[in-house]
């Protein structure tokens, strides 16, 4: 398989007159971490949507998984889908199963993981891994909105996938707990070495993980390297960005 195990080729996306991505080009490798970072509207979480075949492109080419996917039927993608997992904004929990039953459910019906032993062990393991274990018998309602995304992180590794797509991991809670959901993916990162593509505006987050730092503006990649060459870039867009970003978190913790 090729080392490019995520990346876009010249790929550009419109809705009606609306150009959010155009000829935009990236690559992640195999077992890196990379982060499309980028102001609200330039096409971060339509990149995510674009690799596991939601939506499709008008025109580029992408490779997921080291397959030329372009073009693919919806019934093609959901091999793909099985190795590439997503994280949702949302979480996407099921409301009526319990924390354990909606890490057990990518799990139930595939032939290797019949045996209702096996099943709950993997559960308990996830559940140990995301520091939810105390919570397997609640319904999501009762949780938090980062602890819906620590389940939901959990539910995404439980069929091991090969990558795993996160889509704003730390928005919309409280500075405490995005701290702490960076850690978990930080140290998913680091035991378990999956390809992963981080979409966040969260530049904290961004530094911990990133291999690769993809940049977008306007609809086109203003920027693409290390966050050490981010950092160190003169371009005024991004220093600005970088800034502003970096006031957040200590005027949300004095609110």
């Amino acid at each position: 398989m090729a080392d490019h195990y995520l990346e876009f080729q010249k790929v550009s996306k419109s809705f009606d007159d609306n150009v959010v991505l155009k000829d935009v080009s990236f690559f992640v490798n195999q077992g890196e971490t990379a982060v499309i970072m980028g102001r609200s509207g330039v096409g971060k979480s339509v990149s995510l949507k674009l690799l596991l075949g939601f939506l499709e492109p008008d025109s580029g080419r992408i490779i997921v998984a080291g397959e030329d996917v372009t073009g693919w039927t919806d019934d093609r993608f959901a091999a793909i889908r099985r190795r590439v997992t997503m994280v949702f904004q949302s979480g996407a929990l099921f409301d009526s199963l319990t924390v354990a039953e909606n890490v057990a459910f990518p799990l139930r019906g595939r032939s290797r993981h019949e045996d209702q032993d096996a099943i709950d062990r993997r559960v308990q393991e996830l559940l140990d891994m995301l520091e939810v274990s105390g919570l397997a018998d609640r319904l999501p309602a009762d949780l938090s909105t980062g602890t819906k995304r620590a389940v939901a992180i959990a539910r995404a590794l439980a069929d091991n996938p090969e990558a795993i797509l996160y889509d704003e991991p730390t928005t919309m809670v409280d500075p405490l707990m995005a701290s702490h959901i960076s850690d978990l993916i930080l140290k998913l990162k680091k035991t378990l070495r999956k390809t992963s593509l981080v979409v966040t505006h969260d530049t904290h987050l961004a530094k911990k993980l990133a291999d690769r730092v993809i940049f977008l503006s306007e609809g086109g990649v203003t920027f693409f390297g290390t966050w050490s060459e981010l950092e160190a870039s003169t371009n005024p867009f991004l220093r600005n960005f970088l800034l502003q970003d970096e006031l957040i978190p200590s005027l949300d913790a004095t609110a």
